[in-house]
């Protein structure tokens, strides 16, 4: 009679599973409205709050730079929350990332300025990035393992891609809270106050977050797990359970170096698309600050609702198909994408940026469920977590960055353009030597599972 701990994990009832979506969408929701409110603010207030002896440009530069720095903390936020999420489960590890985001934001929001306390304004700015980006680190990677592990097989990739649409959903929360300040307030009051709004706002969520998180279930894969390990630790032939990090650098590094190829088109055209936009649409192309905000709000709306859609497709097609459609479309557009800014209409600026967000959204989608797939159970939060984390810092972290200095160099949009190509093509590489997951059962242990067996004790030695 096979035992309860090799039973397999019983179905998520579709009731339970809306509400682990909802609960993983939610989670998501806030920490990305909390990421990308730094990254608008930076692109549009910071420069002049916290750098305010250099001139405009390299204000932006500089700003921009604190915006990196908490990209900088994703991955260690990944091996923690990682190791942590691998050994202890999904849920608890979810709820104190929900808890450092929310309180960081909140925090900035009560921030003096460079005019009140000179150079400790970037410096505790900086600080509570820190914390924004190591809370982030590990909110992505549990958040679609939850949804991966909880939900139907067949529908993996669909169900995976809602905590996906909470990019969206936050980028859509932060801009229309900050474009509607924008539209009713001064330019002296939003530069005064008005700004600290939306970041005190994130208190409110947070409460509503957690309240919700706390309600769902661990993953039952998961839990399954669990119990096969300790009950392999009880047996005589005992096994000793490598650290998650040291199972996955050992047993999955190939899967870990595709994650972050994938990751790489799809993480520097969105940065580009979204924070990068509102310096080059309002520098370059003369566009106002409230028409660019309005035009990444309604394009965050469409992005919204496709990702669904195009992880419904990754059921049908496959993961790795959706995903190239993305890449490839992603570095075909980004010339005809500036020239459309570049006439100054708000029209040409939406069509720009929707198109834009639809193709990665076709990276995006697939994702959550493509990572999750690649990586055994007792490794899965820490192997999909470090190849997505560790992508960031050399993807989205410095991509406003880059694009900001290219465009000070060069005057022209072009080399950006050629930027997001060359990420395009290293996406297509990685995708193309990836092996299709698509039917892969997340109970399946692999023989690289990262357990090995214990050495037995000496002749005498005692048993402990």
């Amino acid at each position: 009679m096979a035992s309860a701990a090799s039973a397999p994990p019983q179905p998520t009832s579709p009731g339970n599973l809306k509400r682990i979506v909802a609960a993983s969408l939610i989670g998501t929701t806030i920490e990305w409205y909390d990421f990308f409110l730094y990254g608008a603010a930076a692109a549009l207030v910071f420069n002049k709050l916290f750098f305010p002896e250099e001139d405009p440009l390299v204000g932006t530069l500089l700003s921009f730079l604190t915006y990196a720095v908490g990209f900088a903390a994703r991955p260690l936020g990944a091996l923690v929350f990682g190791h942590y999420g691998d050994r202890l489960g999904r849920k608890k590890l979810l709820v104190l990332s929900l808890l450092m985001m929310g309180g960081a934001t909140f925090a900035i929001g009560l921030l003096p300025t460079h005019a009140s306390v000179g150079s400790a304004a970037p410096v505790l700015l900086t600080v509570l990035r820190l914390v924004q980006g190591f809370a982030l680190g590990g909110e992505w990677g549990g958040a679609v393992l939850l949804v991966s592990e909880h939900g139907d097989a067949r529908r993996r990739g669909f169900w995976a891609s809602w905590p996906q649409t909470g990019a969206p959903a936050g980028q859509l929360l932060a801009t229309g809270v900050l474009s509607l300040l924008t539209a009713v307030l001064s330019e002296s009051a939003f530069g005064s106050w008005g700004w600290r709004v939306p970041f005190l706002l994130s208190g409110v969520l947070v409460i509503v977050g957690l309240w919700i998180r706390l309600s769902v279930d661990e993953s039952p894969v998961f839990k399954q797990a669990l119990e096969q390990a300790e009950a392999r630790r009880k047996s005589a032939d005992a096994i000793a359970e490598k650290m998650p990090l040291v199972a996955v650098l050992r047993h999955h590094w190939r899967e870990v170096l595709v994650a972050m190829g994938a990751r790489m088109a799809e993480n520097i055209s969105y940065y580009v698309i979204t924070a990068f936009i509102l310096v080059y649409a309002t520098t370059s192309a003369g566009v106002s600050k409230q028409t660019a905000l309005n035009a990444v709000l309604i394009a965050s709306a469409i992005h919204f609702a496709v990702i669904p859609a195009w992880g419904a497709l990754s059921d049908r097609l496959g993961r790795r198909p959706v995903y190239l459609i993305g890449a490839v479309g992603v570095g075909l557009w980004m010339f005809p994408f500036f020239a459309l800014i570049d006439t100054g209409g708000f029209g040409n600026l939406l069509l720009a940026v929707t198109v834009g967000l639809v193709l990665h959204g076709a990276m995006y989608a697939p994702q959550a469920a493509f990572f999750s797939e690649m990586f055994a159970t007792r490794m899965r939060y820490s192997g999909a977590s470090i190849g997505a984390q560790f992508a960031s810092v050399a993807a989205g972290a410095p991509a406003p960055l880059i694009a900001t200095a290219l465009l000070k160099d060069y005057g022209t949009s072009t080399p950006i353009s050629l930027y997001v190509i060359a990420a395009a093509l290293l996406t297509v590489v990685a995708v193309l030597v990836a092996k299709e997951t698509r039917d892969r059962d997340l109970t399946d242990v692999d023989p690289s599972d990262g357990e090995v067996p214990a050495k037995a004790p000496a002749a005498g030695a005692p048993l402990v």
